[in-house]
């Protein structure tokens, strides 16, 4: 299932204080917060599907705004990025317990 994952890196601009943190909280059961409103996922196409439905019924659609990109097969993506500061990793396979 492994190869059916890609990377994205989201990122959102959410106008109200209390949609920001239903995102927020949101977001980090999906991915690894990176910076302030930014997250790297390593999502399925049915976790995306999910992701993207749950997010879809939180915003305001003429207030606020989120980027969702796809970086490729997290199995096989090397993305290029500087980092300044704090060191950027790319998001590793968790293994699933149920």
């Amino acid at each position: 299932m492994a190869a059916y994952e890609h990377l994205y890196i989201i990122t959102y601009d959410i106008r109200d204080a209390k949609r920001w943190r239903r995102v927020f909280r949101l977001m980090k059961g999906y991915g690894d917060w990176l910076q302030l409103s930014v997250f790297q996922c390593r999502l399925s196409r049915r976790r995306h599907a999910e992701l993207i439905a749950m997010l879809d019924g939180i915003i305001h659609h003429s207030e606020d705004h989120i980027l969702i990109m796809n970086i490729g097969p997290a199995e096989n993506v090397k993305p290029s990025v500087v980092s300044l500061g704090k060191e950027f990793e790319t998001v590793e396979r968790q293994p699933v317990i149920v």
